[in-house]
């Protein structure tokens, strides 16, 4: 039976993992101890450069230099030592074919997957080679754990990881959310132009009100601020429909009335023809916002 059954590479700083082998494990104690590895991944740069998260039937084994770690899920019956010179050959590998500007700027899961081949040959390697080949490397590691032992964790504490040595508090970290939006069209390009326009002429029919107000009388207060918010709502409709945003939707039925009742209360400010353009102009820009989503997320190519 093999005692190397899974492993990957991940980047220290943020979790993200760079490659991993294709593992044909199913049972559902391995599927729980992948679930704690990729938790573990989030909080490696908590921990010293090695380390161990011991479970009943299996084992993870975590090995990290500069901004790459290598992590492995073992057989309990695999010697730590043998882990650690497994993990430390396959970041030798790693580091070996990738710079470090690459490993930096890689934005997506699994950004170097055909690594996965050299991942299976070591890992093959180390499951299939008689130790006694390995004896100098494993000696070497042997030493190294004795003078500098590996933090010793359980699977539980992967879900809870206090995070107290080395004084660090209790951290709850996640993968920061990348949402990627559908490709602006011809079509949503041509809202925000219009979009810019008649924020832009709320803008200077307010400031000029507002000159002429503070000179003349207090009683035009309501118009300038039925110009100012609307500009402001126009500001806003641009950004939702160029960036994602959480409870969109409510937002834009919230800039759509702004402009509505703002351009409403203009009455005799503006003939009706403005007023119309200036609502169908909304009614263009909540339509594109509301019909450009978010892209279907990347697979994890069956990683």
């Amino acid at each position: 039976m093999s005692m190397i059954l899974f492993a990957c590479v991940v980047r220290v700083r943020d979790g993200l993992p760079l490659s991993a082998s294709t593992d044909f494990y199913h049972s559902q104690d391995f599927l729980e101890c992948r679930r704690r590895l990729k938790t573990l991944a989030l909080r490696l740069a908590q921990y010293p450069g090695r380390g161990s998260a011991e479970g009943l039937d299996f084992s993870i084994h975590f090995s990290s230099s500069r901004d790459v770690a290598c992590m492995a899920i073992c057989s309990r019956q695999c010697p730590a030592a043998m882990a650690f010179c497994f993990l430390e050959t396959l970041w030798w590998e790693f580091t070996a074919s990738y710079d470090t500007t690459c490993i930096g700027l890689a934005s997506r899961p699994y950004a170097f997957l055909e690594f996965d081949s050299v991942i299976q040959k070591v890992k093959w390697h180390f499951n299939y080679v008689s130790s006694t080949q390995m004896e100098s490397s494993l000696e070497k590691i042997q030493e190294e754990l004795k003078f500098q032992p590996p933090v010793v964790l359980t699977l539980e504490d992967t879900d809870v990881a206090n995070g107290v040595m080395n004084g660090h508090p209790q951290m709850h970290l996640e993968p920061a959310p990348n949402f990627r939006m559908e490709p602006v069209t011809a079509l949503g390009i041509l809202s925000l132009i219009l979009n810019i326009m008649c924020a832009a002429l709320n803008l200077i029919r307010g400031i000029h009100l507002a000159e002429h107000s503070l000179q003349v009388a207090h009683e035009e207060i309501g118009n300038i601020l039925a110009f100012l918010i609307p500009f402001v709502a126009c500001i806003f409709q641009c950004y939702l429909y160029l960036f994602y945003s959480p409870a969109r939707t409510m937002k834009v039925v919230l800039m759509l009335l702004f402009i509505c009742l703002g351009n409403m209360y203009l009455h005799g400010l503006r003939n009706l023809w403005q007023i119309l353009f200036h609502i169908g102009v909304a009614f263009l820009s909540s339509y594109q916002i509301l019909t450009r989503q978010l892209q279907e997320k990347q697979s994890d190519c069956g990683v």
